[in-house]
């Protein structure tokens, strides 16, 4: 019996030993540090042959707010009194972006336009559509019962120049992102030395196409030798080595550049204004309280005042006079009242705004519920028949056609040619396959090519004698407004009642009009953070 309990003993502690030694090969995590790769090699090794960049530590571009991202209820919590049924509660993921922090203003626009003449002077005849296609349309401010003195001064006077802009199309507000990922990568790469900081001193440069375009840097494009500090810029790279077969093997301009700047997706748009990631006790969000309860001072002068600009009713815009509610007949500057609680300014009024989605009535969640987006269109840059990419100028600019007869470029003399090589704006709705007929067996062939299950109208248009262009009323019968043409627009504006305040709530505009009561903002991809867990 002894030698039985001995040996119970000693097999019980081998067995501990056993497991304790196991443990022992536990590791915290935390990220990977003092990495070696498989081949022996640690990263940027001066006698080795592979070269990374950099890697930086992620900060905001000046004016954009880092939004950590999670998963939250997207639509509508409360009554669908419009019985529109587009916006039912749902399950999102969203992964961590910047979002600007106001609207892009009116400064902000006219140094877009600004830039355009410099650089691409309407004078001349084949770049003349370049700059008056890029312009606001001011008579979006024109009522044939009102007086329409905005039409003239809102743009362009100094007195509001921190206004938001308005009179912008969705295809007029995605070329300005485009631009700005241009400009914004040359002032990060002047700061650094890496670009001559007389770059707009000298009268020489930024002259048409040999203006800087990230395409151009990113390709190592010959053009941009004359710019470019070649010493600076193999430092911000990381390479290491004088051997030149090496240099042009790690070549790779994209240490430090700045992430490119696009319109925000729905679903990013409604996660930021509801600001739920300062709405939580741990892992639980606390409230999603309706928008107009969360518009009301609780303080000092402003308490019960409603602390954003949105029309209270018929006939009043801004309140008593001499006691003001908002104090906004129109618009307002952007920053004008109270930001969110994540420092975003302009999410429940003033205007409301474009985002980058195509407009479908209903959010397909079994199709997708992380980073939802209906619009994606795979692009290739186009290649010439030496293999070399194609380089936009004045003689093959494309253009697309605003509502107003205007023309705004697809892409600017000096940037690479692309084209559309996949279009799935209609994916699982609206394409044949989500229709009814496809579900009797037959699949989709060349007669189904171009089916569209929204009857919208076609737009034609025409040149005029005085050389106008001008859309054609489509005579056929129609059945829907719905197509890839019109894009959701979110939030309330100075011109909605509260109903249009709630972030949940969506509707749709054709995508190459403009109206005095939508403007836009910004938004750019963005690494998580990684930062631990608190209580908020």
């Amino acid at each position: 019996m002894k030698r039985f309990k001995l040996f119970s003993m000693w097999a019980m502690s081998s067995a501990v030993m056993l497991i304790s030694c196991g443990g022992g090969n536990t590791k915290s995590g935390g990220g990977t540090k003092r990495f070696v790769s498989k081949t022996g090699w640690k990263p940027n090794d001066s006698k080795g042959w592979f070269f990374t960049g950099k890697q930086e530590k992620q900060k905001g571009w000046p004016g954009m707010v880092y939004v950590e991202g999670g998963t939250f209820t997207m639509g509508l919590v409360k009554d669908d009194v419009m019985h529109d049924w587009n916006n039912t509660p749902r399950r999102m993921q969203v992964s961590s972006f910047f979002i600007g922090e106001t609207e892009i203003t009116n400064y902000e626009y006219r140094e877009y336009v600004t830039w355009l003449k410099y650089v691409f002077p309407p004078s001349d005849p084949s770049l003349k559509d370049v700059y008056t296609g890029a312009l606001p349309d001011t008579l979006v401010w024109n009522n044939k019962l009102s007086r329409n003195d905005f039409a003239e001064t809102y743009f362009r006077s100094p007195e509001y120049d921190f206004y938001p802009v308005v009179g912008v199309s969705w295809l007029q507000a995605s070329r300005y992102c485009e631009w700005l990922t241009d400009r914004a990568n040359e002032k990060a790469l002047m700061d650094k030395g890496v670009i001559s900081k007389d770059l707009y001193v000298n009268d020489a440069n930024n002259q048409g196409q040999s203006s800087f375009t990230l395409d151009k840097y990113k390709g190592n494009d010959p053009a941009m030798q004359d710019y470019i500090n070649q010493q600076r810029a193999q430092r911000a790279t990381g390479i290491k080595t004088t051997n030149q077969r090496i240099l042009a093997a790690n070549r790779n301009a994209t240490s430090g550049v700045v992430e490119k700047f696009r319109l925000p997706t729905e679903v990013e748009w409604e996660f930021a204004a509801l600001g739920l990631q300062k709405k939580r006790e741990y892992n639980n969000y606390t409230e999603k309280k309706p928008a107009i309860e969360e518009l009301r001072g609780k303080k000092g002068r402003n308490r019960g005042m409603f602390l954003e600009n949105f029309k209270f009713g018929r006939g009043d815009y801004s309140g008593t006079s001499g006691w003001k509610n908002d104090g906004a007949a129109i618009t307002a500057d952007v920053r004008q009242y109270p930001s969110n609680d994540l420092g975003i300014y302009g999410m429940f009024g003033n205007v409301a705004e474009w985002t980058a989605d195509v407009y479908r009535p209903i959010i397909d969640q079994e199709g997708n519920d992380f980073n939802y987006y209906r619009g994606n269109k795979a692009q290739q840059k186009v290649k010439d028949a030496d293999g070399k990419y194609q380089i936009i100028d004045g003689t093959n600019i494309k253009y697309d056609t605003l509502a107003d007869g205007r023309l705004v470029y697809r892409g600017l003399p000096g940037q690479y040619q692309r084209e559309t090589v996949a279009d799935n704006s209609n994916y699982r709705d609206g394409d044949f396959m989500s229709s009814i007929e496809a579900g009797y067996g037959r699949d989709a062939d060349s007669s189904t090519l171009n089916y569209s299950m929204y009857n919208s109208p076609v737009k034609q248009f025409v040149v005029d004698d005085r050389g106008r262009v001008r859309i054609q009323k489509d005579t056929r019968q129609r059945t829907s407004q719905i197509s890839n043409e019109v894009r959701v627009i979110k939030g309330g504006s100075w011109l909605d009642t509260a109903y249009w305040l709630d972030p949940g709530q969506r509707r749709f505009r054709d995508e190459s009009k403009a109206y005095g009561w939508v403007g836009f903002r910004v938004a750019q991809d963005a690494k998580s953070q990684g930062k631990g867990r608190s209580k908020r």
